[in-house]
């Protein structure tokens, strides 16, 4: 029983870390695209795409549940995103809250106006319910939260151990293919970000 119930637990730490690596990867590489995609820079356009696509297509499935008005959606969003990025303010929200938010409110828009052709059968509460479903301000400030706390307590770590974690979390690299770019044994590799999790779990636990 004792060795299931610290299974679940390392389980439930391991999401959350996942989690708190994302969201502190994608929001640390979205705001300089955001930044030059306000400069007409299309490549960042392209960059941004890649990197928020499959999760903001979700967002629109689940509130429009037929993929042909998703993915409408998301052009449409996009196209947003392109003519309105200087509107971003990183003070205020983080990248992927704002973009989540644009592509929220289109989703709306679209069955909104779908209500009206009869192609969806939705109430105005339902679409006033799935409205309110933006980040609140108390979550907005548990996530601004959690990216400090991811800075500090990657600052503790030593050096090998951060940059180990660093190319397998925010990079997506394998055990492996962290050795081979470090030019290191793998066993120390996997050590290193063994220790490197351990260390953050200690550090996180107030926000776990």
């Amino acid at each position: 029983m004792v060795s299931k119930l610290s299974a679940v637990l390392n389980f439930k730490v391991n999401v959350n870390l996942n989690r708190l690596f994302w969201n502190f990867h994608i929001n640390t590489e979205l705001e300089p695209l955001l930044a030059q995609i306000a400069n007409q820079h299309e490549p960042s356009l392209k960059r941004l795409y890649q990197l928020t696509n499959a999760n903001l297509f979700a967002l629109a499935l689940r509130i429009l549940q037929q993929r042909d008005l998703a993915e409408d959606c998301l052009q449409l969003a996009f196209v947003k995103v392109w003519h309105n990025s200087q509107q971003f303010n990183a003070t205020k929200a983080k990248p992927i809250t704002w973009l989540n938010a644009i592509v929220r409110n289109q989703a709306l828009d679209l069955l909104r106006k779908n209500k009206h052709q009869k192609m969806h059968d939705t109430s105005d509460e339902t679409l006033a319910q799935l409205a309110d479903q933006s980040p609140s301000q108390e979550k907005q400030v548990s996530l601004a939260q959690e990216q400090r706390a991811i800075h500090t307590c990657l600052a503790q770590l030593k050096e090998n151990q951060r940059q180990c974690l660093q190319l397998a979390y925010f990079d997506g690299l394998a055990h492996p293919q962290v050795a081979a770019q470090l030019n290191l044994p793998l066993g120390s590799v996997k050590t290193w970000i063994r220790r490197g999790l351990l260390g953050l779990r200690e550090c996180l636990t107030h926000i776990i």
